[in-house]
């Protein structure tokens, strides 16, 4: 029997590591091809240069927050992939019989962001994704990352970047932000179309509790604070 077994663990994982290969060796040429093409740096570079491009040090340390508690936890803390978040969001999916949840950091978003927005996401740009993630994480700073993450989403209503959004739903700079506007402009990317306030301005506050929930739950704010902004109006600048 223990023969048997260890047999089976055995071909269970040749065949793990067969499947790896399969998945890891196309998306390493992808990942090559793609950055060969248009190397890293060059992709980035585009949003650094943006006229009203907003470096870390001047956002507000809220949105900071936000951002960080409702789409990433862990990304000051942790290098590379989250594999308990994918792992979760695995889990969370079987649970519900279909794809509700995602388990990408915010550097792969970067890489989605910086490459294949407009294609299929096949299983190949998925692990080339991986790859520009590893390589976005060795050229530059966390800081870094969060604000170039910050400042190339789209939030809806023809605002790009958290510059334009920021002035255009609050009339506020982006490092002057309550906790409420922050929360709210930290939700909405996760579905512009949805969550943009001219057209979807419940869904948004809907997503807006989860994201003060989850700045509470992290301990990013106090309770005082959390009822505060779930009682702020952030809707009447851009609405009225």
């Amino acid at each position: 029997m223990k023969k048997l077994i260890g047999f089976l663990l055995k071909v269970i994982l040749c065949l793990a590591l067969l499947a790896g290969f399969t998945i890891i060796l196309p998306g390493y040429i992808h990942y090559r091809n793609t950055v060969d093409e248009v190397p890293v740096e060059k992709a980035a570079q585009i949003y650094f240069d943006m006229e009203d491009y907003v470096p870390y040090d001047v956002l507000d340390e809220d949105l900071v927050d936000a951002v960080v508690a409702v789409e990433d936890q862990r990304f000051f803390t942790r290098r590379g992939m989250d594999v308990r978040a994918l792992i979760r969001a695995i889990l969370h999916n079987l649970q519900a019989g279909e794809s509700i949840e995602g388990g990408s950091t915010i550097s792969q978003q970067i890489a989605k962001n910086l490459y294949y927005q407009t294609i299929h996401r096949t299983t190949a740009v998925k692990a080339a994704e991986i790859f520009i993630m590893i390589e976005l994480e060795e050229k530059y700073s966390k800081e870094d990352l969060l604000a170039l993450y910050m400042n190339m989403n789209y939030y809806g209503d023809g605002f790009w970047g958290i510059s334009q959004a920021s002035e255009g739903y609050f009339g506020a700079v982006p490092s002057d932000l309550t906790v409420a506007q922050s929360a709210m402009l930290a939700g909405i990317p996760n579905a512009p179309s949805a969550y943009q306030l001219s057209t979807g301005s419940e869904l948004a506050v809907s997503r807006q509790r989860k994201v003060l929930s989850r700045m509470y739950e992290e301990e990013y704010i106090t309770r005082e604070e959390y009822e505060n902004a779930l009682a702020e109006d952030v809707l009447s600048y851009y609405l009225h």
